[in-house]
């Protein structure tokens, strides 16, 4: 080798060393938090919506966003809260100790409404899935809830067992969580408006598995729907149990009984009994929906539940609004997705200024085969 060949060689090499070194520099890491329960009864909803998260970001890093001439490369940080409130409030205080700005999540409304405090208290963007209304009533800058809350879902609930099922007699049971009271107060309070009579209203727990005493004590007073305000992993034996009992009652409730979860639980006990009322569209009968099932599926081995594609969208409208604003600073994004909306495969995301939805609509389901099916979208 040559003294001059050498030379060009090492000069080549400090080039391509500098040059990379100059690449990296102009990587931007943004952290993104995911809180829900990923251990317990509801991981199996947990884990979907943390795959939705997951989904977003792969491609968002592939696609290679610029904001601020630096490339953005988002990771994900994702926590267990358990569906429990102080677990939930140590998950958000641990997140914003980490300098975490851009929080999604949490599932579970019991959550949401305590830890919400101090996600804005850290200056953190919160989305979430939670409905209770109390979740936006806050007055909390950067948050919001990307799917419909209590008040569409038990008020659309309660208007469909009247007008379509036709019903004039029903029940309530909820869980006591406050997910689960939220929304059947809401139904108990919008079924009164709808000239149903209430033949009853009963309690129970979000870990409870047998409801045989209070169903036997309903069956008496013969409602012919009856309104679960709570989760899947409870609906599935409250249906079997139903069937057990020989109460022909169908099973209403909201978007979290819409889950494969319950066919899985519940098994040909659920088929044409239980009804649910999921918000936004369902996924087969949007545009885009087809094609989120085939990438979800690729990716994850099984199917998207309820709310992965609503994770998924909500993030990819973060992207495009820190893209439009050239910033990474959750204000100046959220200023940017109050005045703006954005087209997603489950739903058009546009927010008050509450943070809830300008346009909610349900979908209603009924379980036929193990697997929700859609009656149609109000």
């Amino acid at each position: 080798m040559t003294q001059k060949t050498g030379l060009m060689i090492s000069a080549t090499l400090a080039t391509l060393t500098l040059l990379s070194a100059t690449a990296l520099a102009q990587e931007q890491r943004v952290a993104i938090g995911h809180t829900g329960p990923l251990s317990g009864p509801n991981a199996f909803a947990g884990k979907d919506n943390e795959s939705g998260v997951r989904l977003a970001i792969e491609e968002l890093n592939v696609k290679k966003i610029m904001v601020g001439g630096k490339v953005l490369k988002f990771d994900l940080v994702s926590e267990d809260d358990q569906c429990d409130a102080r677990t939930g409030v140590s998950v958000a205080q641990k997140l914003i100790d980490s300098g975490i700005q851009y929080v999604m999540g949490p599932y579970c409304s019991g959550v949401a409404i305590p830890a919400s405090r101090v996600y804005s208290e850290g200056g953190a963007m919160l989305s979430t899935v939670a409905t209770n209304p109390k979740v936006t009533e806050s007055g909390y800058k950067n948050l919001f809830r990307i799917t419909a809350g209590d008040t569409q879902i038990g008020s659309n609930m309660a208007a469909y067992a009247a007008k379509v099922l036709k019903v004039t007699q029903v029940a309530v049971i909820d869980d006591r969580t406050a997910y689960g009271q939220g929304v059947a107060e809401q139904f108990a309070k919008d079924a009164k408006k709808q000239g149903l009579t209430l033949v009853g209203q009963e309690f129970t727990t979000d870990k409870s598995t047998d409801f045989l005493s209070i169903l036997t004590s309903l069956k008496a007073r013969q409602p012919q729907a009856i309104f679960f305000g709570g989760y899947a992993p409870q609906a599935a034996p409250m249906a079997r149990q139903m069937k057990q009992l020989g109460l022909p009652a169908k099973l209403l409730g909201g978007d979290t009984l819409c889950s494969v979860e319950v066919g899985k639980l519940g098994g040909d006990a659920v088929n044409d009994t239980v009804i649910c009322a999921q918000g936004g569209s369902m996924l087969t009968k949007v545009a885009d929906g087809p094609a989120f099932m085939a990438k979800y599926k690729a990716r994850f081995n099984r199917d998207p539940d309820v709310y992965a594609a609503s994770f998924y969208d909500q993030m990819m409208f973060i992207a495009e609004s820190m893209q439009k604003t050239q910033s990474v600073q959750p204000d100046k994004v959220g200023a940017q997705m109050y005045q703006s909306s954005y087209q997603g495969v489950a739903t058009t995301y546009s927010y008050d200024d509450k943070g809830n939805l300008k346009q909610a609509p349900i979908t209603v389901q009924i379980f036929r085969n193990g697997l929700p099916v859609p009656l149609g979208s109000y």
